[in-house]
């Protein structure tokens, strides 16, 4: 389907009619062909092509109707989004300065127009007559809801300010993403820019052959002798948690811990121009201004408005009480942690910060009998998508296959997902993967929603997942399938539960279709969901075999990864809730306005001071790399994640109770109700609605903390 997204693209200038960036209408874009020089004019071009539309559908002339108002502009800020996604996905996975330069440049004024967009008053109050039109009661479901999010947003964009207060709420959008930018680019460019090489193999006692193989690698790519490691996560984190040497461990992690801070150019090869400090202080004040613009006490009032979760009170409570659940049972896991640190491995200066995962790791170990490198050598990642595919297959009637589009590099792999009789739903890459220029972490993010066209062909929907597992690596001169941990494993299933709610939607109307248009702190509901399939038999039985000899995980094995599943949990529940409590109150009771200096990093010590067990060390500044909320959405919204871990507990408890009739959790019964009242029907239904037409009643937290330990 290349039919272009608007009249206008199939007409272009002749200096246009070979960008990449405006040629591939209603398809994928032919990603290794975008060049920087490609972004201005492209962007420039569906600019100005936005605004006709705009200017088009405010005048007196067209009817507020959803054929004559609606789906035009949505036809028309498609192609610039879709566009603009291909240029952020490539920031994102294939940085190059000249890249970033180019996309930049073009950021401001993107922003302003999707800012001058949500403060139109004329398009408000045309969406308003939509609204009360005879029309309106016509509309389905899904376009009702588009409808009434539109008028939302309008009034959370500005347009019922003062045209004397419009300029300045324009100014507040365009340099809060100048900053959540430079917020990520610094983030990057501390994470490059470090490489500790080690000449001397007995240095790395300890550390997995594959790791060692890997940071070999790295070295000889880097022109150097020896074994070269980074603070790519793969590269880190095996240190941390194998590696005898406490120096080394300890040089790693103070890298680590200072990115993008003023200690970075003393630990971490970094630059001061990378410190973070400032712009998270600039960031909060400019949240802060526009929720006061707006009528609200603060950004994390104004955060809820598109919510489920419904006061700022609500929300510290839910907090703060999981916190005291949680409290105890992390107390209990350091006191343990302490103890065999140092009865056993001779640490009588106490367990410092670059001991924790070691001794966390050799205590797993002498509880359980086994290692996490141990288990990684049954995850070969091809069996690993093997087994993932044949859940979502099983579960919810799909098809998935090979696919052959176009990617941006050679390690990406693509897929159709087709019905039953062999129709393609939808399509998604993986990019599995880390490497210099891309951004750490793991996401899944929307290369093309679903929608009815005006010709009533429906446009199928498309995903990037993105993850940095370790490549593959070369072992005594062989090739070795990359493997991944069990931990990789859960984040490979938590990026593809994003990923089907927005491939498997039957939403037609693009705003609520697959993710869009679904409440922020529901929208972790089907990610978490499916990690709960990691920890079952009959699925991981299914989905391993061991690297060098091909034999599935053992039963005894598994029983072991199975009683050690909370192993710690109450301290890593406990460091996620500080780090929801830090960004909640960051932006509820911090007063961005008079602070100065380290205040952030000063409010996140208060945090772990007050919730947390285990001391926080003078010397962290992890808050400056903190990129969810900083540079990625999530600001006064990281709550999001337990929040959402009620609902996914809760909607898995239902597949257990069939489990008990059935005799397996793979029920596809019970697979195609979630798929019915969960997945497809995206946001075009309140996330409430959704959970109760499931589970046939209000969540409850009791799955959560039995799943948990913490009950």
């Amino acid at each position: 389907m290349n039919t272009s997204l608007s009249p206008a693209l199939n007409n272009l200038p002749p200096a246009l009619q070979n960008n990449p960036l405006l040629t591939f209408g209603r398809g994928l874009a032919a990603y290794s062909a975008v060049k920087p020089e490609h972004i201005t004019p492209a962007i420039q071009f569906l600019l100005k092509h936005a605004q006709e539309a705009v200017d088009v559908a405010t005048d007196a002339k067209t009817p507020p109707s959803w054929d004559a108002l609606a789906e035009p502009l949505e036809d028309a800020t498609e192609a610039l989004g879709r566009s603009w996604g291909v240029i952020s996905h490539l920031n994102s996975v294939a940085d190059t300065p000249e890249l970033r330069a180019a996309y930049g440049a073009m950021l401001p004024e993107v922003t302003a127009f999707f800012s001058s967009l949500g403060q139109n008053l004329a398009l408000y109050k045309k969406f308003k007559e939509l609204s009360k039109s005879p029309e309106f009661a016509r509309l389905n479901r899904a376009q009702k809801k588009v409808i009434e999010n539109s008028l939302r947003d309008f009034r959370l964009g500005g347009a019922e300010l003062s045209d004397a207060d419009k300029p300045r709420f324009s100014a507040i959008q365009d340099e809060q993403a100048v900053l959540g930018k430079a917020f990520s680019d610094h983030v990057l460019d501390a994470t490059d820019s470090f490489v500790h090489l080690v000449g001397n193999e007995a240095d790395l006692i300890g550390l997995p052959e594959d790791v060692k193989a890997a940071a070999a690698d790295t070295a000889q790519q880097k022109g150097l002798q020896g074994w070269a490691f980074t603070l790519h996560f793969p590269s880190y984190y095996p240190v941390m948690q194998y590696c005898e040497n406490r120096a080394l461990r300890r040089l790693m992690y103070e890298a680590y811990v200072t990115r993008s801070s003023e200690l970075g150019p003393q630990f971490a090869n970094g630059k001061l121009d990378w410190d973070n400090s400032q712009n998270m202080l600039d960031q909060l004040r400019l949240r802060d201004e526009e929720a006061r613009m707006l009528g609200f006490a603060n950004f994390a009032a104004l955060s809820l408005a598109p919510k489920m979760a419904n006061t700022v009170d609500e929300v510290d409570l839910f907090l703060t009480n999981f916190a005291n659940k949680a409290k105890p049972f992390a107390q209990r896991d350091w006191d343990e942690l302490c103890q065999f640190a140092k009865t056993e491995l001779g640490l009588t200066d106490g367990v410092q910060p670059w001991d924790t995962a070691f001794a966390a790791e050799r205590l797993k170990q002498e509880r359980y009998s086994f290692s996490e490198n141990e288990l990684k050598q049954y995850f070969p990642l091809p069996k690993v998508l093997d087994g993932l595919f044949g859940v979502i297959q099983t579960l919810f009637g799909v098809k998935i296959e090979s696919a052959d589009l176009p990617t941006w590099h050679a390690d990406v792999q693509s897929f159709a997902v087709k019905d039953q009789a062999g129709k393609i739903r939808a399509y998604f890459y993986l990019d599995p993967y880390a490497r210099p220029g891309k951004r750490g972490g793991a996401w899944m993010d929307d290369a093309r929603g679903r929608r009815e066209l005006p010709n009533g062909e429906i446009q199928i929907p498309v995903a990037y997942l993105v993850c940095n597992f370790a490549p593959p690596v070369k072992v005594d001169g062989v090739l070795r399938q990359p493997t991944i941990t069990h931990d990789d494993v859960i984040t490979l299933f938590h990026e593809s539960g994003h990923g089907l709610h927005h491939l498997l939607t039957q939403v037609s109307a693009l705003g609520v279709s697959g993710i869009n248009g679904v409440e922020w702190d529901a929208v972790e509901l089907p990610s978490q969901f499916m990690e709960n399939f990691c920890w079952e038999w009959e699925v991981l039985e299914k989905m391993t075999a061991h690297v060098d000899t091909g034999k599935p995980l053992p039963r005894e094995l598994f029983d072991k990864i199975l009683a050690a599943k909370n192993f710690q949990n109450g301290l890593m529940t406990l460091r996620q809730i500080v780090m929801s409590l830090t960004d909640w109150r960051l932006h509820s009771h911090f007063d961005p306005k008079n602070a100065q200096g380290q205040a952030v990093l000063d409010l996140s010590r208060k945090m772990a001071a007050e919730f947390n067990v285990i001391p926080q060390p003078e010397i962290s500044r992890w808050i400056n790399t903190f990129s969810h909320i900083f540079a990625g959405g999530y600001a006064a919204g990281y709550y999001s994640y337990k929040w959402a871990e009620v609902l996914s507990a809760d909607a898995y408890s239902a597949f257990e109770e069939a489990a008990k009739l059935t005799g397996s959790v793979l029920d596809p019964k019970t697979g195609s109700r979630y798929r019915e009242e969960i997945l497809e029907v995206g946001g075009s239904r309140p996330a409430a609605e959704s959970f109760k037409a499931f589970r046939g009643r209000e969540p409850s937290i009791d799955a959560l903390l039995r799943h948990g330990g913490l009950a």
